[in-house]
């Protein structure tokens, strides 16, 4: 059974979050309930929950002050963090930069089910909490160019530099990530996913199952249809359509 912690200012989310709990799983038990920043660190340091239901703007702060609060009294955060929120763009973008689930207003059910489905995997092999520090970096400096980067796994949580990365290629619902001085890392997202977060850090979507970091690029050839050579020395095919904006990236590189 995995114990649970709701934070939330507005007792009817909280009411309907434990129903819609209670509905779709059997192995969560919510623990205690708090709707405040200073009541919600009371109860995650009194319970210890393996999980915390965490809205972000509370009455009092924001669940980004707790998490600041028990990291500089204990050092750390030693539990998983799912937030509830509003669809906040740089907020979602940080949460997905550092691999934490996160609920969009209204709890869609479905969501809530697949947001279940992955704590009950990760609760059994998450032992570092790295990535919630690196949430907390981003959102304490307010960037919005992410240097790094938290990939999850079935083994856990691992964070890479962004500019490590050379490239990324599907396959079927889930993306290898190719990093430098690292072997591949499979992960259970699709390639879509990570190329609406890295377009913008320098890195081309150039076929259907490959992403690539241009800084990586080491040659452009024309023959054969068209493909390029990576740092890694592989060959990456390039789609007809996609071939016009590389070049024009190139020569802007």
């Amino acid at each position: 059974m995995i114990t649970a912690l709701l934070i939330d200012d507005d007792k009817h989310l909280r009411e309907g979050l434990k129903a819609l709990l209670a509905r779709y799983t059997n192995d969560i038990n919510i623990v205690g309930e708090a709707e405040s920043v200073k009541t919600g660190i009371i109860a995650i340091e009194k319970w210890q929950p393996q999980v915390v239901f965490l809205d972000i703007h509370l009455s009092d702060g924001t669940g980004f002050d707790i998490l600041e609060s028990l990291k500089k009294t204990n050092g750390k955060i030693a539990s998983h963090i799912v937030f509830i929120t509003a669809h906040e763009k740089y907020a979602v973008k940080a949460f997905k930069f550092s691999a934490l689930d996160f609920i969009l207003k209204p709890i869609d059910p479905e969501e809530l089910q697949e947001t279940i489905e992955k704590i009950k995997g990760i609760t059994s092999s998450v032992r570092s909490f790295d990535h919630i520090d690196l949430l907390l970096e981003n959102i304490r400096k307010k960037v919005d160019n992410f240097k790094r980067i938290a990939l999850s796994t079935s083994k856990g949580i691992h964070l890479f530099e962004v500019a490590d990365i050379i490239r990324l290629e599907a396959k079927g619902n889930y993306t290898e990530f190719f990093i430098k001085n690292h072997k591949p890392i499979l992960i259970s997202k699709t390639l879509k996913e990570y190329e609406e977060l890295l377009t913008e850090q320098g890195f081309e979507r150039i076929h259907q199952s490959h992403l690539i970091n241009l800084s990586f690029l080491k040659s452009y050839i024309k023959t054969d249809g068209g493909y390029v050579i990576m740092a890694d020395n592989t060959n990456i095919p390039i789609a007809q359509s996609k071939r016009e904006k590389l070049q024009e990236l190139i020569k802007n590189l």
